[in-house]
């Protein structure tokens, strides 16, 4: 089974007219200001699906700031899961600093949605603040047992559009606050997962974290599949494409071109997927 772990997906009223939000939602600005910069439904994704020979798509929306539209996108994940469930998980999403964060997580999770993400903060990365604000969220999250996945990148190198002004440093500290949770960290987790090769605690404050695959054609030459595994462990990335940034074939011909073992790229392209989201 190959499952897509990272795909954005909106609903039409966003789609066709995304410059009305952004006087009050500047981190959508910051992402979807280009006309380059895509903006898919459902059925486009469920389309690529099909040609690029993907079973499952996670799919989610964006940590907008308002309630409203927050809420709405969610809806938008939950009627398209309800509508697909052989091929799509959702998973919901919001402002880390919203005050209903909270309230949304319950609704969501309890409507039908799988876990939480992708959760992120373009402007600051993983600040206290940001820390402290989370803390019910990811309690809720751990006592359902639903992953919750974290845009995160690389420090160094050249900007883009979404790229957060994080440090590793900052990214540690939010793990080792929230040691219970099922954490995975998009876009490679910004390369922290090179210090699961020191010989005391960082290997165990990864213990229950992964790395996503999101952008990685953009970002790393193919190597690091093979160099993550060896350092991080092969059963702890998960294939994510980021549609639709990139189609999944991309990240196929990628991993082909790695000679990692077949049973290694199986379980990046969905078997560690299944076993976190549980499905037999």
């Amino acid at each position: 089974m190959r499952i897509d772990f990272h795909t954005h997906v909106f609903p039409s009223s966003f789609r066709d007219d995304r410059s009305a939000l952004f006087p009050s939602e500047p981190a959508f600005e910051s992402v979807y200001r280009s006309p380059k910069a895509r903006l898919s439904g459902v059925s486009e994704l469920l389309r690529t699906m099909d040609e690029e020979e993907v079973d499952r798509s996670v799919i989610f929306g964006f940590p907008w700031e308002k309630k409203d539209l927050f809420r709405r996108h969610n809806d938008y994940i939950l009627e398209s899961v309800h509508r697909y469930p052989e091929r799509l998980t959702g998973f919901c999403c919001f402002s880390c600093f919203s005050s209903e964060a909270p309230k949304e997580v319950e609704r969501c999770l309890q409507a039908g949605l799988s876990g939480v993400g992708e959760l992120a903060v373009y402007g600051s990365g993983f600040s206290s603040e940001m820390i402290d604000r989370l803390r019910e969220v990811m309690a809720l999250c751990s006592q359902w047992n639903a992953p919750v996945l974290f845009h995160t990148n690389e420090p160094v190198g050249h900007m883009y559009p979404g790229k957060a002004p994080m440090t590793l440093h900052q990214i540690y500290v939010f793990l080792k606050a929230y040691p219970a949770n099922r954490i995975v960290l998009a876009h490679w987790g910004g390369g922290l997962f090179f210090y699961a090769l020191m010989k005391r605690e960082v290997k165990e404050v990864l213990r229950n974290v992964w790395v996503d695959t999101a952008a990685s054609p953009f970002l790393y030459v193919p190597d690091i599949y093979r160099i993550a595994g060896e350092v991080f462990g092969f059963d702890k990335i998960l294939f994510g494409s980021d549609f639709p940034l990139l189609k999944p074939g991309r990240y196929f011909r990628e991993i082909a071109s790695t000679n990692i073992p077949v049973d290694a790229a199986d379980q990046i392209m969905g078997r560690n997927a299944a076993t976190l989201l549980k499905l037999s």
